[in-house]
């Protein structure tokens, strides 16, 4: 079993950088792909960011490509969701979770993931 728990939310002012953090722990996710999701208030969950197992592949949506920066430390077992110049729509709960099927590539389908963590929220004031 995998736990996910993510950190480094909070409010914050539209522009500058925020970083959340998605550590696991309960077995290594080094083999796993991995996915940021988020769900604003009133709305389905979406597909945020997502990256290959190695790290050498990684998946954006529309809204967030060029802003966002997914990337992972393995031998911390922990995956990060660098936010650039964040804008109040970014405001949602963004979930971490973890695709143990996937060998190549990572999926941007929530169904995929088995292991999700509790969220952070993440709230943008403009």
């Amino acid at each position: 079993q995998v736990q996910l728990v993510e950190s480094g939310g909070g409010l914050v002012q539209a522009g500058g950088s925020l970083r959340l953090s998605c550590a696991a722990s309960g077995r290594t996710v080094r083999s796993y792909a991995m996915g940021w999701f988020r769900q604003a208030s009133g709305k389905e969950r979406e597909f945020v960011a997502a990256i290959s197992r190695g790290g050498g592949s990684t998946y954006y949506a529309d809204s967030v490509k060029g802003r966002f920066t997914i990337s992972r430390d393995n031998a911390k077992n922990t995956v990060y969701l660098e936010m650039l110049s964040r804008k109040p729509e970014d405001t949602a709960v963004y979930y971490c979770a973890a695709d143990p099927e996937r060998s190549l590539g990572a999926s941007a389908y929530i169904s995929d993931y088995d292991y999700w963590g509790q969220g952070a929220q993440v709230t943008v004031s403009s």
